[in-house]
């Protein structure tokens, strides 16, 4: 069962990182800094947020709380990041963490009780707290990225009105 489940979340985690960098490479270095108004997020705005989440919660991530004392939230919703460049190192550093704490997770600790602003979760709790805040926060990435590609946007999954095609395709093979 841990090894499982370990195996579909790091599949999980994989399919939503590659969902927001298929975004990126559709998205023009000026969109990603782009805000619908002076107090929504821009794409830059996410990551940077999405980092300083992942390196709280992920560096030691069994021993230590989540929440760290290093970390400073509020300035993770500041136009701090400048260029490409500067964001696609936020964004790996981030899921780097991510990954190399789950390596860390094995049947012996599977089952410990860690804390999250001081707050007990397990470990898949935990996991799966931040799973779904990932997808969240990536799913307005995709959503920012597809609003300023406009009509030229090529969509990461089934295009809307190709479902039939999709699955006539996948069922006479």
């Amino acid at each position: 069962m841990t090894t499982h489940y370990l195996q579909s979340v790091k599949k999980q985690f994989r399919y939503y990182k590659s969902l927001g960098e298929r975004s990126f490479c559709q998205t023009g270095d000026k969109d990603l800094f782009w805000q619908a108004h002076p107090d929504s997020n821009s794409i830059a705005i996410i990551v940077h947020h999405l980092s300083g989440n992942m390196l709280s919660r992920w560096t030691n991530f069994l021993t230590e709380d989540g929440e760290k004392e290093w970390r400073q939230r509020d300035l993770e919703f500041e136009d701090v990041i400048h260029s490409r460049a500067e964001l696609l190192k936020k964004w790996k550093e981030g899921w780097d963490c991510l990954f190399q704490a789950l390596e860390t997770i094995n049947e012996d600790n599977f089952n410990q009780e860690i804390l999250i602003r001081n707050q007990p979760h397990s470990v898949v709790e935990a996991i799966n707290r931040q799973l779904a805040h990932y997808a969240y926060h990536i799913g307005e990435i995709v959503f920012i990225s597809k609003m300023r590609k406009g009509k030229d946007w090529v969509s990461l999954t089934i295009p809307k009105g190709q479902s039939a095609a999709f699955n006539a395709d996948k069922f006479s093979t």
